[in-house]
C-alpha cells in the first residue's frame, strides 16, 4: 500500500513539473479561496446583530490576523529563498549527473564501436548457455543477424579441439579448429565470467582470435625443423661415412709411405716418401677439423670431467709441438704459474685440442723468434688462463673478429701463403665457450700475436702422488748465470729460476760471460748450445772453479754435435724446451765428477729425446686381424710382423669367427682380436657379439678385441663398447698407439688406444 502511494505522489510531482502553469493556477485558486473565505467569514460574523460586535477588539483581531499573514508570508518567503537554492544546487547536480550520463553513454558508444570494429569474436552468454551479446565479428563467423544470434544457444561446427589451460585468475583458454564459409580456421580462445549488472548472474565472455596463420607457421617451422634436424642427421652421417671411406685408403697411404721410410732409400726416394706421408698427414688433418667442426655445430660434443695434470698437458703440447718449431729454427717453451693446483678438473683432450691449434697456428705465422705458451691464474677464482703468444706477423685490427669465423682467415694472401681451412681458430672458439670460457686476442702487424683462452678449471680432489712428486727447489740466495740468446725460452727459465728465489743474471755474448764469471760464486750456469758448441765448451771449462753446477742445453736435432764435443767440463745436460721438474732435478743434483754420457741413460730428458721405440714383448702374441681392405690388411701385417706378433688375416666377419673357433677348440686361442667394424657379410658388431655369446659360461678370461675403424662419432664407439670390444683403435692407425695398446696387453685387462 505504502509503495502504491509512493508510486502516485511519484506521478504527481512528475505531472506538476511537466504543467507548471496548471499547478501555479490551481494553488493560486486554493489560496485565493482560503483567504477570501476566511476574511468574508470573519467579517460577516462580526456584523451580524448577536456577534457583540467590539469595534477594538475588531481592530485587534484584524491586526493579529494581519500579523499571522506577515508571518506566513516571511516563513513563504524565506522557504522559497531556500528553495531556490536547493533548487539551484539539484540543477547543478542534475548537470554533473547528465554530464556523466553523456560522457558514459559516450563511452559505451566507443566501447560498442570497439567490440564491433575488433576483429577478435566476442560472445556474452547467460547461464543457461544463450546468447546476449554478440559482436560484428561473431556474426559474420555464424553467417547470422545478430538478431538471431540474441537469445539462441548457436554454437560453431568443431572439426578439432586443443589442449585446454587454466590462467590463475580463472580464464580457460584452448584452440578450436572450426568449419566456416571461408574453410577450417583455428581459432584461439579465452573464457571468464564478467558480471554485466549487480543484480543479475555473472555472464561467460568468449573472446577468439583467428590464430589459423600462426598455427599454420608453426606447423611450417615444426616441419622445417624436423627436416633440418634430418638433413643435420644425414650430414652427420654423410660425414661419418666420407670420413670412414677417406680414411680407409688413407691409412694405407700413411702406414705404407711409414713403412717405406724405414727401408734403406736413395735421397731422392726419401723425399718423395716423406712428401707423401706429408700429404697424408695433412688430409687427414684436414678430415678431422670438419668432423670437429661438424658435431660442434650439431651440438653433439660432449666434455669430461676427469682430473688431469696441468704442467704435464702443457710440457707434452710443447714437447710435441718443438720438432716442428725447431725445424722453422724456432723457439717453443713453456710456463706454468706454481700458484696452480697441480691437478685440475677438465676435459683434458679437448683442452689439448684448442692449445694445440693456436700454438700450431703460432708457429706457422712466425718466422722469426718463437713462441711462448704460458699458463696463470685467471681473473675469477677456479679460472685458469692460457696465453699461446708468438713473434710472428701479427693481425690486423680489422681481421681480428673476422678470423674467429668459419672458413675464414687474417687475408686472402695468408691463406694462400700459409695455407689451411680456416675453421681451427672458429673450432677453438667454440669449444672454449662451451666449456664456459672465453678466447681473446691481443696483436700488433709485425710485432706477433698473444691468444689468451681463460677457462674454469677446479682443483682436483683426488690425492695423487705422482703428481705431487716434484717440489721446487729453494735457490734463495743462490746465483745463476743464464748463457744463452736473447730468447722467449731464456726469458721463461729466468722466471721460473726467479719464482724458486734464484738470482738471475742473463747474458747473450759469451766474452761478457767470462768476465762476469770470477766476480762471485755461481751455484749454477746453464749454457745453450745455439751460441756454438766450441764456444760452449770453452766457457764451460772456464766456468770450473767458479759454477758448481754447469748444465748446457741443446735440442735433440744438435744432439750429435754435441756428442763430438763432449767434454768432461759439463755436469749435466737438458733438452729443451725444459721441463719444470727436469731443471729442479738437475738443480738439485749432486754433480758428477765427470760429465755423463749422452749416449746413456744420465741424461735427465734421454726419454724425451729419443724416439719412442716399437717394443714388443718377450713373447709375440697371436692376432687375429678381421680388415677387408686388402692394403690395410697388408699394412696390419706388416706392422704387427716388426712388432714380433703371429698375424692371421681374415677378411670379413665370417672367416674371422670361423678362425677364431678354429684356435679356441685347437687348444691355442687367439691372444687378441683386431676386428674392423664395417665388412661384408657379418661385420665387427655382430662378429663380436657372436663370440662373447659362446664365451659366456665358458672357463678362462674373454678374448680381448679392439676394433679397428674410420669411424670417430660417439655413438659408433657406444656401440663397439655395448657389443663387448675393449677398445678401439682409429684409423689411419698410429703405429705408437699399436704398440702401446699391444704392450699394454700383457700388463691390464683393460685395453684403450
Amino acid at each position: 500500500m505504502k509503495r502504491r502511494i509512493f508510486r502516485i505522489k511519484i506521478r504527481i510531482r512528475r505531472f506538476a513539473r511537466r504543467h507548471p502553469w496548471l499547478t501555479f493556477t490551481v494553488r493560486s485558486f486554493m489560496i485565493f479561496s482560503a483567504a477570501f473565505g476566511g476574511a468574508y467569514g470573519f467579517i460577516a460574523g462580526s456584523r451580524s446583530e448577536g456577534s457583540g460586535y467590539d469595534p477594538h477588539a475588531y481592530a485587534i483581531g484584524a491586526s493579529f490576523l494581519f500579523a499571522l499573514a506577515c508571518v506566513a508570508l516571511a516563513t513563504l518567503s524565506f522557504r522559497l529563498r531556500w528553495m531556490r537554492q536547493k533548487h539551484k544546487k539539484m540543477a547543478l547536480h542534475n548537470e554533473a549527473l547528465a554530464d556523466r550520463n553523456w560522457e558514459l553513454k559516450e563511452a559505451e558508444q566507443r566501447a560498442r564501436s570497439l567490440f564491433e570494429a575488433q576483429g577478435d569474436l566476442i560472445v556474452l552468454r547467460d547461464g543457461d548457455g544463450r546468447i546476449t551479446f554478440v559482436n560484428d565479428a561473431y556474426c559474420g563467423l555464424a553467417e547470422l543477424p545478430r538478431e538471431k544470434l540474441i537469445g539462441s544457444r548457436f554454437t560453431p561446427t568443431v572439426l578439432a579441439q586443443g589442449d585446454t589451460a587454466i590462467e590463475t585468475n580463472g580464464t580457460r583458454i584452448y584452440d578450436q579448429k572450426i568449419a566456416t564459409a571461408l574453410g577450417p580456421r583455428w581459432i584461439a580462445w579465452r573464457e571468464g565470467l564478467v558480471r554485466i549488472d549487480a543484480g543479475h548472474p555473472a555472464e561467460m565472455q568468449s573472446v577468439g582470435r583467428d590464430v589459423t596463420d600462426r598455427t599454420e607457421t608453426e606447423r611450417a617451422l615444426g616441419e622445417a625443423r624436423d627436416h633440418a634436424d634430418a638433413a643435420n642427421r644425414a650430414k652427420s652421417r654423410f660425414l661419418a661415412m666420407a670420413s670412414h671411406e677417406i680414411r680407409t685408403p688413407l691409412n694405407g697411404i700413411i702406414g705404407m709411405s711409414g713403412l717405406l721410410l724405414d727401408t734403406p732409400l736413395t735421397p731422392e726416394q726419401m723425399t718423395y716418401a716423406r712428401a707423401v706421408k706429408s700429404s697424408g698427414d695433412a688430409l687427414l688433418s684436414l678430415i678431422e677439423e670438419l668432423l670437429d667442426y661438424s658435431k660442434i655445430e650439431a651440438g653433439k660434443i660432449d666434455l669430461e670431467h676427469r682430473p688431469f695434470a696441468l704442467s704435464a698437458l702443457i710440457e707434452d703440447i710443447t714437447e710435441l709441438l718443438a720438432p716442428r718449431a725447431q725445424a722453422r729454427k724456432l723457439e717453443i717453451a713453456a710456463y706454468v704459474d706454481e700458484r696452480l693446483p697441480m691437478e685440475v678438473v677438465g676435459d683434458a683432450a679437448r683442452l689439448r685440442q684448442v692449445l694445440l691449434n693456436l700454438a700450431g697456428n703460432a708457429i706457422k705465422f712466425t718466422s722469426t723468434g718463437g713462441v711462448a705458451l704460458i699458463v696463470e691464474p685467471g681473473i675469477w677464482p677456479n679460472e685458469i688462463s692460457f696465453l699461446v703468444r708468438d713473434t710472428g706477423i701479427g693481425i690486423a685490427p680489422e681481421a681480428r673478429e673476422r678470423i674467429f669465423r668459419e672458413f675464414e682467415q687474417a687475408d686472402d694472401r695468408i691463406g694462400r701463403s700459409y695455407g689451411g681451412t680456416g675453421l681451427g681458430l672458429s673450432i677453438s672458439e667454440r669449444i672454449v665457450k662451451r666449456m664456459g670460457g672465453r678466447i681473446t686476442l691481443e696483436s700488433q702487424l709485425g710485432a706477433g700475436s698473444t691468444f689468451e683462452v681463460s677457462i674454469p678449471l677446479a682443483a682436483s680432489d683426488s690425492d695423487s702422488g705422482a703428481q705431487k712428486a716434484f717440489v721446487a727447489p729453494d735457490l734463495t740466495g743462490h746465483a745463476i748465470m743464464l748463457v744463452t740468446p736473447q730468447s722467449i725460452e731464456a726469458s721463461l727459465i729466468a722466471r721460473r729460476l726467479q719464482r724458486w728465489g734464484g738470482r738471475t743474471c742473463m747474458v747473450s755474448d759469451i766474452a761478457v760471460a767470462q768476465a762476469l764469471l770470477p766476480e762471485r760464486t755461481w751455484h749454477a750456469v746453464l749454457l745453450d748450445h745455439a751460441l756454438g758448441a766450441r764456444e760452449v765448451a770453452a766457457l764451460g771449462e772456464a766456468a770450473r772453479s767458479h759454477a758448481t753446477q754447469r748444465i748446457v742445453l741443446f735440442t735433440p736435432a744438435t744432439r750429435q754435435e754435441l756428442l763430438a764435443s763432449t767434454s768432461s767440463s759439463f755436469t749435466g745436460y737438458l733438452i729443451k724446451p725444459l721441463r719444470a721438474a727436469s731443471l729442479a732435478a738437475r738443480l738439485t743434483t749432486t754433480p758428477e765428477v765427470a760429465a755423463p754420457d749422452l749416449a746413456g741413460d744420465a741424461l735427465i730428458d734421454a726419454p724425451e729425446m729419443s724416439e719412442t721405440p716399437a717394443l714388443a714383448p718377450a713373447r709375440g702374441l697371436s692376432i687375429l686381424v678381421a680388415e677387408d681392405n686388402e692394403i690395410n690388411a697388408l699394412l696390419m701385417r706388416s706392422l704387427l710382423t716388426r712388432l714380433g706378433h703371429h698375424v692371421v688375416i681374415t677378411t670379413n666377419g665370417e672367416e674371422a669367427l670361423e678362425s677364431w673357433l678354429a684356435a679356441r677348440s685347437a687348444g691355442a686361442p687367439y691372444d687378441l682380436v683386431l676386428m674392423d667394424i664395417q665388412m661384408p657379410q657379418l661385420d665387427g658388431i655382430e662378429t663380436t657379439k657372436r663370440i662373447r655369446e659362446r664365451e659366456a659360461g665358458q672357463p678362462g678370461r674373454p678374448t680381448p678385441i679392439l676394433a679397428l675403424t674410420a669411424n670417430t662419432l660417439v655413438e659408433d664407439r657406444y656401440a663397439c663398447f655395448e657389443a663387448g670390444m675393449d677398445g678401439f683403435l682409429i684409423k689411419p692407425l698410429d703405429r705408437e698407439k699399436l704398440a702401446d695398446a699391444l704392450a699394454g696387453l700383457a700388463a691390464s685387462r683393460h685395453l684403450a688406444a
